[in-house]
């Protein structure tokens, strides 16, 4: 599972981040899954570690909201030893772990400096817009994207380039597909990092504009490489070390999309080695022609159906000032499983 074990590991850091920031050994060297690189960096920015767990946090968290409908749901995550299965076949999936993964991490990372929480880095110092109006003014503070996306290559790159392998094998190709998928993940974020401007003035009279950097939300982003999922390339090593595209008939990927070498496995039946749990007992909705149906998800196995009761709010009403108040009610509905 590697840095990203920070993601699970991280939780608790997240909410008690004053436990570990005493000192740089103590934090770093009670996580696993670093390589040398990264324990060298985590001694040099011990304060960025928080917001790299809660980077990768993100990103396994955005991955399990992608694919709460597909047959690989990225449940898998929340398991060390059936995760690793997962990341050990180069398919479109590992694919989307990199690429989602390294969003997380530029985005926290930005974030955490706009906030002034990493004595490293600050407000973004992007250079004005060249079509942004020219009596708006280009300050506020911005979130720092460059700083995020420069860190985290270096953080998340470094476990890749500490090895070298012969020229065009397997373990060759497997890195720089792992490389390029990593930057698809920090140029989405990039990509999606749009300009945000606000009024000052006496009663909104707005004589005044000013405009700074600001991220996406991050679904927006998880949204847009689940699409570079769906239309990742599959690609080889060739003998001069470089990666190709397997059908020459298709359209080159750019750094932007995704990249894959193996083909993904069954994820229908459970199959402890290649990390699937399969999609026995997965709630299916019978009239949906989608992923999340009942045909396509059960992978043709049929579905059993049955009745259940299940609690929801309902009936609230506003109260001045400033609550809402709601009863519970109990209603039957039909759920289908697969078989």
């Amino acid at each position: 599972m590697g840095w990203r074990s920070l993601g699970l590991q991280g939780l608790d850091i997240i909410q008690n981040p004053q436990v570990y920031l005493v000192g740089t050994q103590p934090l770093c060297a009670q996580f696993t899954g670093l390589s040398k690189g990264q324990f060298k960096l985590c001694l040099l920015y011990y304060d960025h570690i928080h917001y790299i767990a809660r980077g990768a946090n993100l990103g396994m968290r955005e991955c399990h909201w992608q694919f709460r409908h597909r047959r690989w749901n990225c449940s898998t995550l929340a398991d060390n030893s059936t995760f690793n299965n997962v990341l050990k076949i180069a398919s479109r999936e590992t694919a989307f772990i990199h690429a989602i993964t390294a969003a997380g991490v530029v985005h926290s990372i930005a974030r955490g400096c706009r906030d002034g929480q990493l004595g490293s880095c600050g407000c973004s110092r992007a250079n004005r817009p060249q079509k942004l109006h020219r009596d708006w003014i280009w300050g506020g503070c911005g979130d720092n994207t460059e700083y995020g996306y420069r860190f985290t290559e270096g953080f998340v790159d470094v476990r890749e380039r500490e090895n070298n392998y012969r020229r065009g094998s397997r373990e060759q190709g497997r890195k720089l597909m792992n490389l390029h998928n990593n930057e698809a993940g920090r140029r989405a974020v990039i990509h999606k990092t749009r300009v945000t401007c606000k009024c000052h003035g006496v009663s909104g009279s707005c004589s005044l504009i000013t405009c700074w950097q600001q991220l996406a939300s991050f679904r927006e982003i998880g949204d847009h490489l689940k699409d570079k999922y769906d239309g990742a390339t599959e690609v080889k090593i060739n003998r001069r070390g470089k990666l190709q595209i397997k059908n020459p008939r298709f359209t080159l990927p750019t750094s932007r999309d995704l990249v894959y070498l193996d083909q993904s496995p069954d994820y229908c039946v459970a199959n402890e080695l290649t990390g699937s749990f399969g999609t026995q007992s997965r709630v299916c909705n019978r009239t949906s022609p989608s992923t999340d149906g009942c045909n396509l998800l059960c992978c043709g196995r049929g579905y059993n159906s049955f009745k259940t009761l299940v609690k929801e709010r309902c009936k609230c009403k506003f109260h001045w000032c400033c609550y809402v108040e709601c009863k519970t009610c109990v209603k039957l509905i039909d759920l289908h499983t697969c078989k």
